[in-house]
């Protein structure tokens, strides 16, 4: 019964995801698009490695709780350049 469940996600994710590609991507120009997943992975990269660098340097733990944040933006720059 869960493996029921796990493939009609998985196949509503896969219509969602066609009928997004199919009507969602108006924009002619595919550099936005490149742009926007390199905005997202260097602000990513900086949020993400900054407070471990600094807290290397510094032993102050503050800037730790920014790494989560910079995780999330990489994963989402990721997501942008597949797209």
């Amino acid at each position: 019964m869960v493996w029921l469940r796990v493939g009609a996600l998985s196949g509503s994710v896969a219509v969602a995801a066609a009928a997004y590609g199919a009507h969602g991507f108006r924009r002619s120009d595919r550099d936005d698009y490149q742009k926007e997943a390199g905005a997202l992975l260097s602000a990513g990269m900086t949020l993400f490695c900054g407070p471990f660098y600094y807290f290397a340097v510094t032993g102050d733990p503050s800037l730790n709780r920014a790494a989560p944040v910079g995780g999330t933006l990489l994963i989402l720059g990721w997501a942008a350049m597949a797209l």
